[in-house]
Formats: C-alpha cells, sequence, structure tokens
C-alpha cells in the first residue's frame, strides 16, 4: 500500500486504510510511519482535522 500521498487522500478513506494497516502490517503508529517512509506528525494532524485520534491502546485511529 502506498501511503505517501496521504495529505491528498480523503480523511475517512484514509483512517480506513490506516487502520487496517496498523491491524494487519504495523505493531505500532511508529512502526507504521518508518515502513512507509511518512511523516508521523503530519499524518496524526492530517486525520485529527477529521477528527480522528490515535489511540495506542487499541492501536487505531478513532
Amino acid at each position: 500500500m502506498n501511503l505517501k500521498s496521504f495529505q491528498t487522500m480523503d480523511p475517512h478513506l484514509l483512517v480506513g486504510l490506516i487502520n487496517t494497516e496498523l491491524r494487519n502490517q504495523a505493531e505500532s503508529l511508529e512502526d507504521l510511519v518508518k515502513t512507509h517512509g511518512i511523516e508521523e506528525e503530519a499524518l496524526v494532524l492530517r486525520l485529527a482535522e477529521a477528527g480522528y485520534v490515535y489511540q495506542s491502546g487499541q492501536n487505531q485511529f478513532r
């Protein structure tokens, strides 16, 4: 999955893609951003703009 264009994706579609990746491939948000070479702060901000917040205990955005 190519997440490098996350800043232009619909945030509601993006959260589904990110949560799927977190569930199936990544042990943490840090692992996900490292694997895909994207900036964690920018991803978190993009999803926060749509009302999503990362929940580390569940390893997903809600």
